[in-house]
């Protein structure tokens, strides 16, 4: 199944006067987005790798919001509001889980230094190997995000990197 977005207000006022400042990429996807076409009909149309991140964007600040899930036989099911955001984190236990935590740093420092070399990024490296909960660690996760989509190589993994982090940040 699939998500299927639709424009809000905010987003029909968007395309009307082009006052949000978006950029001329994140525009071109909110233009595809239709009501009818569920994600993985828009990542067929649009050349970008991060996609979902593009689509996380224009959610939480609310040009569009999901109104449907496509099934595989081309039917949709409504939705009420109830899926979560794009980008949301998952729910943390509980009690802290030390392995996740720890799996959550070396990915996030090691995709770090595998696009940048060991230095280049110790802004980002150092708070993150510093870090000692998940509430800690997400507060890099956009800045970790933006750095690995800024590379070349990064912006062709991007969308398969932060889905791997988000299960366990």
């Amino acid at each position: 199944m699939g998500v299927v977005f639709a424009k809000t207000a905010k987003g029909q006022e968007e395309m009307a006067t082009r006052s949000g400042g978006l950029s001329p990429r994140v525009r071109r996807v909110l233009i595809l987005i239709d009501g009818k076409r569920d994600v993985d009909q828009l990542r067929e149309m649009v050349q970008s790798d991060d996609l979902t991140h593009t689509l996380g964007e224009l959610e939480e600040a609310g040009y569009i919001e999901p109104v449907a899930l496509a099934d595989t036989a081309g039917g949709a099911v409504a939705v009420d509001g109830s899926l979560p955001p794009i980008t949301a984190f998952r729910e943390l236990p509980a009690t802290p889980v030390t392995p996740e935590l720890e799996l959550a740093r070396n990915f996030m420092i090691n995709t770090l230094k595998t696009f940048f070399g060991p230095y280049e990024k110790l802004s980002i490296i150092e708070p993150v190997f510093a870090a000692r909960s998940h509430e800690e660690m997400r507060q890099y996760f956009d800045v970790w995000y933006a750095a690995i989509v800024s590379s070349r190589d990064g912006r062709r993994r991007a969308e398969e990197l932060r889905t791997r982090l988000l299960q366990v940040i």
